[in-house]
């Protein structure tokens, strides 16, 4: 499929031809869902933590005698039951990661892709290239294409300059190729491309 290519000034630099097989697939929510939970759970720091009663300071003395006071039996004060206490099946550090297959992970990237060019909201830039790192230069040039909340993706390397500008702007966020995901292109209301970009998701999921 056949998409115009845009300049920053929101002018005409030609055509860029789109691959079917990544940004022509077949709507699949479950699949969305799936990569979603999977980033999300990936993320999570699992740094949780509570004591153990063989982690809790404190005597090991029993703290009455087994029979005759009426109480009820008890053999140490670290035990959950009292104040200052274990805490009994309580979280532990652990990882909350899940286990996706590759090639799922792969469509799930391929049908978010897909989804955004379904809808209109993708946009293809031929550079990122900008003279001055100036926010207020990049919320006018945004402003041409109607941007609400965009994802943009370029190159390998971020021009610096245009990184500086964007990263004040309220609901931009810039990445490099390699940093495109599911989860971001979904948290977009618009998805921007640079060429660069393009070659390299197309070469990556094909």
């Amino acid at each position: 499929m056949k998409v115009a290519v845009k300049t920053l000034e929101n002018k005409a630099a030609g055509d860029i031809e789109l691959s079917d097989t990544v940004f022509g697939a077949t709507l699949r929510k479950d699949i969305l869902a799936r990569m979603v939970q999977y980033q999300l759970a990936k993320r999570r720091a699992g740094t949780h933590k509570t004591k153990g009663v063989s982690e809790i300071s404190g005597t090991t003395k029993k703290p009455w005698k087994q029979k005759g006071t009426g109480r009820a039996r008890a053999g140490s004060l670290r035990s959950p039951q009292f104040r200052g206490g274990a805490t009994i099946f309580g979280p532990v550090v652990r990882s909350h990661a899940l286990s996706l297959p590759k090639k799922v992970r792969n469509l799930a990237l391929r049908v978010a892709l897909s989804a955004k060019q379904a809808e209109g909201k993708l946009f293809i830039l031929d550079s990122l290239q900008v003279k001055e790192a100036k926010t207020k230069a990049m919320v006018a040039a945004f402003e041409k294409f109607g941007f609400i909340k965009p994802l943009i993706i370029g190159g390998e390397q971020l021009d610096e300059a245009f990184a500086k500008a964007a990263r004040n702007i309220k609901g931009v966020d810039v990445l490099p190729q390699q940093g495109a995901n599911v989860y971001d292109i979904l948290n977009h209301k618009e998805l921007v491309l640079t060429k660069d970009a393009v070659a390299f998701l197309e070469k990556r999921l094909a």
